[in-house]
This record gives C-alpha cells, sequence and structure tokens, in this order.
C-alpha cells in the first residue's frame, strides 16, 4: 500500500505516510502546564507513525482557551516536552509541535479575568473548557496593533522553544476557528486597519509570524493547518471571499519552502458523504499547491490509501482512530480489527482512555 510506504521530500523523510492528527486530550493537570511523563507515554507508544503532530501547545498564557492544555512558553515547559521528544525519537519516531493560540474561543477564568484577545469584539456563542467546566464565550478584546505584534512575536519564540525541546519541528495551527482562522474571516474580523477589508490584510498575520519564525527556525521545519471546509462550526461563517482567501494564502505558501500544509476535514456539515467534500477540496488543493500536501477527516486505510494512490494527498492523518489504536500502522500493515475509541475519556485526567488500549498482538 503507498500510504505504508516512505515518503520523502526536500523537508520531510518520513517511513510512512500515515500520520497522527493533533488532538486535545487535556492531560497536562499541573500548575505549570507541562507535559508529563504520561504524556509522553502516550505519544511513544503512537510512535510507529510516519509523523506524529502533537494536541496544540499554548504560545502565551493568553493563548489559553482550555483546561489542562500544556504550554510551550516557559523553561519548564520546555523540558517537560523534552521528555516527549525524546520518547519518540529513541522508538525511532518524529514529532512535530502544534502550536495554538485560540483567540476567542476561551474565557476570563483562563486567563486570569482578563478577557480574551481576537481580531475584533465579536463573540463566537462557542464553549470554553475551564476550571469549573464548560462555559459560554464571552465578548472578546480586540486586539492593538501591538497585541498582535507581541503574538506574532510570541509564535516565532514558541517554534525556537520547540526546537529546544527537541520536536522535529512545528505546525502553526491556523485553522479550526482558532485565532489565525478568526482574522481570515469577515463573521470574526471587521478590523479597520492593515488586518482588515482585504484579503491580503485579514491573512497578513500568517505571513507575519512565518517571516518571523524563519529568523528563528528553519523553515523547512514549519507545517501549516488550514480549514478551507470550516462553516457553521466554532464560531465560523464562509462568506462569498473564503475560497478566494485561502486560494490567495496557499498560492503565497509556495513561496515559503514549508514542511507541509495540512488541510482540517472539518465543516460542519452532516452530508451523506461526508468524506466528498474533504476530496474535492484535496483535488483543488492540489492543483495550487506546489509543496507536500496533508489531508485530514473521516479516513479510513483504504480511503486514504486510494486518495494518495490518486495523487490528491501526499500523507493523510489520522485522529480518531489514533486515539483507540497507538499501532494503528501495523493494524493497517495486515488489516487488523481496530478498536473503537471511547469518546467520554477524549477529555479528562489520567490514564484510562490515554494509554490503556490494547496492542493488536
Amino acid at each position: 500500500m503507498k500510504l505504508l510506504q516512505p515518503y520523502h521530500s526536500d523537508a520531510l523523510n518520513l517511513k510512512n505516510r500515515v500520520v497522527m492528527a493533533p488532538m486535545t486530550r487535556t492531560r497536562a493537570d499541573n500548575e505549570e502546564r507541562m507535559a508529563t511523563p504520561l504524556i509522553a507515554q502516550y505519544y511513544v507508544q503512537r510512535a510507529s507513525a510516519g509523523l506524529i503532530i502533537t494536541e496544540g501547545t499554548h504560545v502565551s498564557p493568553m493563548a489559553r482557551g482550555s483546561y489542562h492544555v500544556p504550554g510551550i512558553y516557559t523553561q519548564q515547559q520546555i523540558e517537560g516536552w523534552r521528555l516527549t521528544t525524546d520518547a519518540v525519537h529513541e522508538h525511532g519516531g518524529k514529532i512535530f509541535a502544534q502550536l495554538w493560540h485560540e483567540g476567542r474561543i476561551s474565557h476570563p477564568d483562563l486567563l486570569d479575568g482578563k478577557l480574551p484577545l481576537a481580531p475584533s469584539a465579536i463573540n463566537p456563542h462557542h464553549h470554553a473548557y475551564t476550571p469549573s467546566g464548560m462555559q459560554e464565550t464571552v465578548t472578546p478584546k480586540a486586539m492593538t496593533v501591538d497585541e498582535i505584534r507581541q503574538t506574532v512575536h510570541d509564535f516565532a519564540q514558541a517554534a525556537q522553544n520547540a526546537i529546544d525541546a527537541g520536536f522535529d519541528g512545528v505546525e502553526i495551527h491556523a485553522a479550526n476557528g482558532y485565532l489565525f482562522h478568526q482574522f481570515f474571516m469577515k463573521c470574526a474580523n471587521i478590523r479597520t486597519d492593515e488586518y482588515d477589508r482585504s484579503i491580503e490584510n485579514r491573512s497578513r498575520i500568517l505571513f507575519e509570524t512565518l517571516d518571523a519564525i524563519k529568523e528563528k527556525i528553519d523553515i523547512a521545519q514549519v507545517g501549516i493547518r488550514l480549514a478551507p471546509l470550516m462553516n457553521h462550526a466554532q464560531g465560523i461563517t464562509q462568506d462569498e471571499e473564503t475560497q478566494q482567501l485561502f486560494t490567495y494564502i496557499t498560492k503565497r505558501l509556495n513561496e515559503y519552502g514549508l514542511a507541509y500544509l495540512h488541510l482540517s476535514g472539518i465543516t460542519g456539515d452532516q452530508s451523506a458523504d461526508p468524506l466528498k467534500p474533504v476530496l474535492d477540496t484535496a483535488r483543488y488543493y492540489r492543483n495550487i499547491y506546489n509543496g507536500t500536501l496533508m489531508i485530514n477527516t473521516g479516513f479510513t486505510r483504504d480511503t486514504a490509501n486510494r486518495a494518495i494512490e490518486e495523487g490528491m494527498a501526499d500523507l493523510v492523518s489520522f485522529g480518531v482512530l489514533y486515539i483507540g489504536n497507538p499501532d494503528l500502522v501495523r493494524r493497517f500493515e495486515i488489516n487488523a480489527p481496530l478498536n473503537a475509541s471511547n469518546r467520554e475519556t477524549f477529555y479528562g485526567t489520567g490514564p484510562k482512555g490515554f494509554i490503556d488500549y490494547p496492542f493488536f498482538v
């Protein structure tokens, strides 16, 4: 199967094309917001993946929007992540850190009473996971230009911190209704300065961030995650310029020599064939993106292999399947049955539903 064959590019050398997708698991239940030995065990169980992309890790205290999520902005957090990277590398794996700022999908209870930062003061009417459970989001604070510049700096420093922690690279989370995606979309961004009005201005923060990161680390160690399909989810509603905007972003990304472009398949739609819009989107962006393309959401062993065989993508990332199947690559190799993933333990604390799924014998 081509899915199980190695993949080589100027930026990546992977033992197979199966990628573990980034998934929030909320196991960093400590005051320092550090990745722990338990988290290291979770990732090392899955080191047979061609590439692991970690759960989103916050780039600053103001980037937080979920409780018990690890950060990567203190020396203690860098050392915590080193437990994971060392263990994954010892088992022959490769691992990228997903860098995350949740923007308006947050709550003052996570930010020492401060309002969440966002492009504009528009409530997404969503929920945030706080110390007291799920709470309704509030109207955020519109970022000043200085706060935008600080956030760009935070991402660049977080990228350096990730490399210092031993990661093979980083993925910028610019998808799924979080900060960058909020800047992109008219429903979340009604600014009247250099970060709004035109498509170029709404995407400006992403390219400023990439330019800042490449001053810190090799840009070939950087991937980007986008969600061009997302609509009526996480406070995001598409508009008449959505496809034009993501086409513009993708074409500009060709200039950077990134590790990959990762397309999230989240749509907010419950269609009869949920894979069709994902594949249609993959075909569209495959025609305009010159680098490594990774696609995600709803794939099985066979549909993923077919997408790669037909040239729609180079890599496929798997989320829920990887929660329940730490040995997913082996199960794909021998076409073994898959464990069901227990949604009740996707979030929470402790090992249950985290590191206790059985391997296939």
